[in-house]
C-alpha cells in the first residue's frame, strides 16, 4: 500500500525533489505550497502554512480523501539576510512565521489523524546553521535552532502514539532558496555594509556551488523508510565532521573559525 505523504513547501528546491522522488518511490504525494503549480505525480494544494487555519482545512480535506497521512515533512522556508542590529523586523517576524511556526501549524493539524492511524513520521527541513550561528544570518540561524529544540521536546510528547520526529540539518544546497534570500537595505552607509556584503557573497557562493537537492531528497526518503527515525541527521559527510566537531572543540574556536570565513 502506498504511503500518504504529505510536503510543504513543495513547488520548488528541496521540496519539488523530495516530493518527485518520494511520488517516483511510490508515495502517494500532496505537495503543499503558497501558489498553484503542477508536476506530475504530484498532487498540489495551496497552503500557506503561517495560516493555522488554512492548514486545518487542507488537512482534512487529505484525511476526506486518503484516511490517513503516513509522512509530513515539514519543509517551507526562506531566509532573511542583515546584521542584527539593523534587519528589517517586519521580514524576520515573516521569517520566523513560516520556518518555524508553519512546522507547528502544520504539525498539530496532523497529529490528531496520525495519533487516530496508530502512528507515523515527520521531518523537517533544517540547517547546519542552526548548530553553528553564521553571523548576518543570525536570525535564520535562530530560525533552525528552535527547531532542534521544539523537535526534540515534540519527539517525547509523541513517542506514546508511535509518531517519530527527526530534523534534517542540510548544508549548502544549490535551490532556488538563494536567489529568494531577502537581504536587508539597513547595513547600507552603515559599520556593517561591507562584511555584510561580503558574509552574504561568501554565504551565495558556497550554496550555488552546493549539493544537488536530489541528494537531501534521497536522505529524506532513507530516513522515512527506517523502522525508527534518529532524532537528527545532518546531509553530507562533511556536514557531519562540521557538527561533530562543534560539539567537541571549544565554542570560542568554533566561533573564530566561523569568523575567518564569513567576518572577513
Amino acid at each position: 500500500m502506498s504511503r500518504i505523504v504529505v510536503i510543504t513547501g513543495a513547488s520548488s528546491g528541496v521540496g519539488l525533489a523530495t516530493s518527485k522522488y518520494f511520488a517516483k518511490m511510490g508515495d502517494k504525494v500532496y505537495g503543499l505550497a503558497r501558489r498553484p503549480f503542477e508536476e506530475e505525480g504530484i498532487i498540489s494544494k495551496i497552503c500557506d502554512v503561517t495560516d493555522a487555519e488554512t492548514c486545518k482545512k487542507v488537512v482534512k480535506e487529505i484525511i476526506e480523501a486518503e484516511g490517513r497521512i503516513d509522512v509530513l515533512i515539514c519543509n517551507a522556508g526562506f531566509g532573511v539576510s542583515g546584521s542584527i542590529e539593523n534587519s528589517d523586523m517586519d521580514g524576520v517576524k515573516r521569517m520566523f512565521d513560516v520556518n518555524f511556526f508553519g512546522c507547528v501549524n502544520i504539525t498539530r493539524a496532523v497529529l490528531p489523524f496520525m495519533r487516530e492511524n496508530g502512528g507515523g513520521k515527520i521531518l523537517h527541513t533544517s540547517s547546519v546553521a542552526g548548530v553553528i550561528p553564521i553571523p548576518f544570518q543570525a536570525f535564520y540561524s535562530a530560525t533552525k535552532s528552535s527547531l532542534d529544540i521544539y523537535a526534540k521536546a515534540l519527539r517525547l510528547e509523541v513517542e506514546p502514539f508511535n509518531i517519530q520526529v527527526c530534523n534534517l540539518l542540510l548544508g549548502d544546497t544549490k535551490t532556488g532558496f538563494t536567489s529568494h534570500r531577502e537581504k536587508s537595505t539597513g547595513d547600507e552607509g552603515t559599520v556593517y555594509e561591507e562584511v555584510s556584503r561580503r558574509s552574504i557573497e561568501r554565504m551565495e557562493h558556497d550554496e550555488t556551488h552546493g549539493k544537488d537537492p536530489i541528494t537531501v531528497a534521497k536522505m529524506m526518503y532513507k530516513m522515512s523508510t527506517k523502522r525508527k527515525m534518529p532524532v537528527k541527521k545532518t546531509v553530507g559527510a562533511g556536514y557531519k565532521m562540521i557538527v561533530f566537531l562543534q560539539k567537541i572543540l571549544p565554542t570560542s574556536f568554533m566561533l573564530w573559525v566561523v569568523k575567518k570565513l564569513y567576518c572577513k
